[in-house]
């Protein structure tokens, strides 16, 4: 039998010779498949580490024709003649003693210090101009920044001088002659920006909504340069350029042997020739090899097939720190717990969740944090690696990257953003399968990471570019038009919104004054904190000066929304909930309303006066998103300034539809603004007070507070925190779940009953932790 079964494997050596023509045919179209994939691989890698090159070259050049210029202005304002001309008081002579001798100048004036004229047509006068003169006059050095002034657009310089400030207008070629000079490669982009406008533009422009991922910043300059090459496709079986190159040279050469082999040039014996038969049977020839055993695999071959199915990675070397995943997102200190190889982990693991609940698209975009280019691209990589195919809709609010995620009805989303933190902070928002994820899910995503449970796809997702702006402020203004023009001034504290915040009121029928709305990662002129008052300050004065009819501001990622009126009264967002509240209800009788612990004690009865449902629920954007959807809520907010409108919205915190579904209910009222929103039920109250403590322990110190404590003649409620409410008043503390700081907040129908509750909790906690510093 086993006779038999020899015979019949054998193959006659004409045969061989025949099929061996083929074969190498077969092999030469393989190598040259991988050969040409080898060196587009090469050539792309050439072309971004030649584009990165020119964008590094480019930061240095801008960033020295910026202090050339700035150290100019500072030298002439402590020259002799320009000091004597402003000591005389004599603005002529001053201004033409700065402008003598120096080449490129176009302009030079010295504005009173109140800038009335500017004011009082700010819109000719232009509002970037009016701001480089404002942000001169707030600081100690000579300002500079690119503006439109007229109709042209050009490197304005000003500094601050004894009779007001002086403004020096340069030719923009002045400041982009270092850029243009700098050699880009050809098919690659890059670019000029500050803030989202485009200064210079060289190369492919059809690569501009992609070179954000690469920009670097130059300096404090609020500039940037960006850059982007074309996506680089893997190559077949997932090999890199120097792989296939060297499997490309190896079927090669077996393809000559399989020839020469057919043409005789090298000897094939009978098959199946008994070692008896002489001494040349004793070595199988090539054709048997090939036949009998199969060519060794690759070590990049053998990886590929063991992903097939898909494989866990090399266990990580990154040390990823449990304390960045908090109880509503992803958090930390860029260089410290945050790093672009931390970010590709983190991918991985959302794209391993996702992988199963088979979900296959997801969205991403970032705020305009400094570091937001660098761990996007690993978030991408991670995400991408774990076979998900990404939408990347570049610099956008957080709200935009979660409406990305229903319109491009992908379903699953995050938003690198660090809200309203420091600049050095940064993190990460995740929707999936229209999923806000939470605590445990939050807690399962670093598990994954440290167990090394990790998927990764034999073949990476897809990467778009897509930019949805426009979608997104069509989608509010087909819905939102304002019965009446209201002048506006938007405050987006140089966070994200601020590149599309007026769009879209103005899209509505908004007049609006913006007010650092450049996006600058390093938040020049204030925290982008709307819950703050004193971030609220410079929005107060611009809304008087202008006599507008209220003030917006907006968080970090255009999340949460802040409200001032032309009297300077800051309005907290529970209160403006009441009016949102009232709204809804008018349409949708009996609905529910919930609200966070941090909210007023007189949000209960103003929704059940209006004929809905109140309900009282946790802190935090997450968690009140998950109480909405099981409870199938129209509306919710929180004293933060989050937002969510299940009524002809989608149910998520955005800050930017909250301010047009504001601006839509004072537009169809006849009184003023400011008469609705004085008219809203108010008590004594304090803002969100926060005091620090050590990191880690604000649950542990609330747990101890809540078992120990009591109140007599309140009523407690424990679902966050602890809650006090008497018949005149209520107080809370509670721990934040982001940073390590308790949170307390008061309100009181009078003054006394406010200090006397504040005195209730603070003899408390100084008695359960002395070491604290009380801030109330």
């Amino acid at each position: 039998m086993n006779a038999t079964n020899e015979r019949r494997a054998r193959m006659p050596v004409g045969d061989l010779q025949r099929a061996l023509p083929m074969l190498a045919l077969l092999l030469v179209l393989l190598a040259g498949l991988l050969g040409w994939s080898g060196v587009r691989q090469w050539r792309e890698a050439t072309l971004l580490t030649d584009m990165e090159r020119a964008r590094d070259t480019a930061v240095q050049a801008v960033q020295g024709e910026y202090d050339t210029h700035s150290k100019e202005l500072a030298r002439r304002l402590e020259s002799g003649p320009v000091k004597q001309a402003l000591a005389a008081n004599d603005t002529a002579a001053a201004t033409a003693a700065l402008r003598d001798g120096w080449t490129g100048v176009e302009t030079v004036e010295i504005l009173d210090a109140n800038l009335d004229a500017a004011y009082d047509d700010a819109s000719a006068f232009g509002y970037s101009k009016l701001a480089l003169l404002e942000a001169a006059m707030q600081g100690d050095q000579v300002a500079a920044r690119v503006l439109r002034d007229g109709k042209a657009t050009v490197f304005g310089l000003a500094a601050a001088v004894p009779q007001g400030v002086v403004y020096v207008r340069l030719p923009l070629a002045r400041l982009t002659v270092g850029f243009d000079g700098v050699r880009a490669p050809q098919g690659g982009y890059l670019a000029l920006r500050q803030g989202g406008f485009s200064v210079r533009e060289r190369g492919n422009s059809s690569l501009q909504d992609a070179a954000e991922r690469m920009a670097h910043v130059v300096g404090k300059t609020g500039l940037r340069v960006a850059t982007a090459v074309p996506d680089s496709e893997p190559g077949p079986l997932g090999l890199g350029a120097i792989p296939a190159m060297v499997v490309a040279g190896l079927l090669g050469i077996l393809a000559i042997m399989a020839l020469l082999v057919a043409r005789g040039g090298i000897r094939l014996p009978a098959l199946g020739k008994k070692k008896a038969e002489g001494p040349e049977g004793d070595e199988p020839t090539l054709g048997e090899a090939l036949l009998r055993e199969p060519p060794p695999m690759s070590a990049a071959t053998r990886e590929v097939g063991e992903r097939e199915e898909g494989a866990r990675p090399a266990r990580a070397t990154v040390d990823v720190d449990p304390g960045i995943f908090r109880a509503y997102d992803i958090r930390g200190i860029v260089g410290k717990t945050l790093s672009t190889e931390v970010a590709e982990l983190i991918g991985l693991a959302i794209g391993s969740v996702m992988r199963d609940e088979d979900l296959a698209d997801i969205v991403v975009g970032r705020d305009g944090r400094l570091s937001g280019p660098d761990l996007i691209g690993g978030l991408i990589n991670g995400l991408r690696k774990a076979g998900r195919n990404v939408v990347d809709i570049g610099l956008a609010p957080t709200p935009v990257v979660y409406y990305g995620a229903y319109h491009l009805r992908a379903g699953s989303c995050v938003a690198l953003t660090g809200s309203h933190n420091p600049p050095d902070y940064n993190g990460f928002k995740i929707v999936v399968g229209g999923q806000t994820l939470s605590g445990d899910a939050i807690t399962d995503l670093y598990e994954r990471i440290r167990d090394n449970r990790l998927y990764i796809a034999n073949v990476p997702g897809d990467l778009q570019q897509r930019d949805i702006s426009a979608d997104y402020i069509q989608r509010i203004a087909d819905d939102v038009q304002l019965e009446r023009p209201l002048k506006v001034v938007v405050d987006a504290g140089n966070g994200v919104a601020g590149d599309i915040a007026p769009q879209l009121l103005e899209a509505i029928g908004a007049e609006v004054i913006p007010l650092y709305c450049e996006v600058d990662g390093t938040f020049p002129n204030h925290h982008p904190d709307p819950s703050e008052p004193h971030n609220l300050e410079d929005l107060i004065q611009t809304v008087k000066r202008f006599d507008a009819d209220i003030g917006l501001a907006f968080d970090g990622d255009g999340d949460r929304l802040g409200v001032v009126t032309r009297e300077g009264a800051v309005i907290f967002p529970d209160r403006l909930l009441m009016l949102f509240a009232a709204d809804v209800l008018e349409r949708n009788p009996g609905a529910l309303i919930i609200y966070d612990v941090k909210c007023t004690g007189k949000l209960q009865g103003w929704v059940l006066r209006h004929g809905g449902t109140p309900m009282m629920w946790k802190t935090g954007h997450s968690l009140i998103k998950a109480k909405m959807r099981e409870s199938g809520a129209e509306l919710a907010g929180e004293m933060s300034g989050h937002f969510f409108f299940q009524e002809r919205w989608y149910g998520f915190d955005d800050g930017l539809y909250s301010a047009a579904r504001l601006l839509e209910i004072l537009a169809n009222r006849s009184e003023t603004p400011s008469e609705v929103l004085a008219a809203l039920p108010d008590g004594v109250s304090t803002p969100e007070i926060k005091v620090d403590v050590v990191e880690g322990t604000p649950h542990e110190i609330v747990a101890r507070f809540v078992e120990g404590v009591e109140f007599e003649g309140a009523r407690l409620s424990t679902i966050d925190g602890l809650r006090a409410d008497w018949d005149d008043g209520w107080g809370l503390v509670r721990a934040s779940n982001t940073t390590p700081i308790l949170v307390l907040r008061f309100e009181a129908d009078n003054k006394e009953a406010l200090e006397r509750i504040k005195t209730e909790f603070r003899t408390r906690l100084q008695a359960l932790a002395p070491e604290l510093a009380m801030t109330f």
